[in-house]
């Protein structure tokens, strides 16, 4: 159970972090607290697990990459976590999910993939399949992004 601070903590990290020489400064203020309570308050978040990661959102297309595409894996149960961790090493992977296949997709491994064009794409998952020795795989291109934005948990009006 979170206390009412821990969630206005929290409310502030979900979103952007303002691009401040002290963002974490700036985010206390928001909740009226010090920035040494509130990195205090993230870090016994972080380690009662209520917190697991803090990451970058990187929007692809205005860093230059133009072309992403999903690529659903076929991969032996018994080398998921092994494989997995091989092609999250990847530099041009930036997801990497373990899922349930079923009888009509066969799929179980995805890892997110981003290059210049399509062609790039094929050439990444190649390589990824050759690194990995999984030669079963279909690549899933994005046509249109609909929406992008994070999980927010809490939300409070600025008066609170």
């Amino acid at each position: 159970m979170l206390t009412e601070l821990e969630k206005k903590v929290v409310a502030q990290v979900q979103g952007d972090l303002p691009l401040v020489p002290q963002p974490y400064r700036e985010l206390a203020a928001r909740v009226d607290i010090s920035e040494k309570a509130f990195i205090e308050i993230l870090q016994r978040l972080c380690e009662r697990g209520v917190i697991r990661r803090f990451g970058a959102t990187l929007r692809h297309q205005k860093s230059g990459f133009t072309a992403n595409a999903m690529v659903a894996w076929r991969v032996d149960e018994a080398r998921i976590d092994s494989v997995g961790m091989q092609m999250a090493a990847f530099e041009q992977v930036t997801h990497c999910y373990h899922r349930d296949p079923n009888r009509h997709w066969p799929y179980n491994l995805y890892t997110m993939i981003h290059g210049a064009d399509e062609s790039s794409l094929r050439r990444i998952a190649r390589r990824i399949a050759a690194a990995t020795g999984v030669d079963t795989y279909a690549l899933l291109f994005s046509r249109r992004e609909l929406k992008k934005t994070s999980m927010a948990y809490f939300a409070f009006d600025d008066e609170d």
